[in-house]
């Protein structure tokens, strides 16, 4: 490691020294980097050409570092954050989802009696339709 490693690369027109490491950290907090940028008195757009691998490696783990979070709140049956799982990463929903919606509703006549025809509409359940016809 050179010298000025140990003290951070030099960045910017004032060659302000920033470690790379510090970065990651930060980006692994979720600190943003407009956040990062005011701290070390750098212009952001200095900040990510200089360390956007750092960034985005933070960032990875920050992401790694809440799911294992989440996952070990389900195993420790959390009902929220199973339901949110479930949701998200299996894409169960709470409303079930109808895929034959733009079809056309089956409808069965039966038998007539005293001129009223009785029909069955199959929607999930049973339902019974009286028509009266005159």
């Amino acid at each position: 490691m050179e010298p000025y490693e140990r003290m951070g690369i030099p960045v910017g027109r004032d060659k302000t020294h920033i470690d790379p490491e510090e970065i990651e950290k930060l980006s692994a907090l979720g600190v943003t980097t407009v956040e990062m940028a005011d701290f070390f008195g750098v212009k952001e757009q200095t900040l990510r050409y200089n360390f956007s691998d750092n960034i985005q490696k933070g960032r990875a783990n920050l992401k790694i570092t809440l799911r294992r979070s989440m996952l070990q709140n389900a195993h420790n049956m959390n009902a929220s954050v199973q339901i949110f799982l479930a949701k998200n990463l299996l894409g169960m929903a709470d409303q079930p989802i109808n895929t034959e919606s733009n079809q056309i509703l089956p409808w069965n006549e039966s038998h007539q009696q005293d001129q009223t025809h009785q029909s069955e509409a199959h929607i999930g359940k049973t339902a019974t339709l009286q028509v009266r016809v005159d």
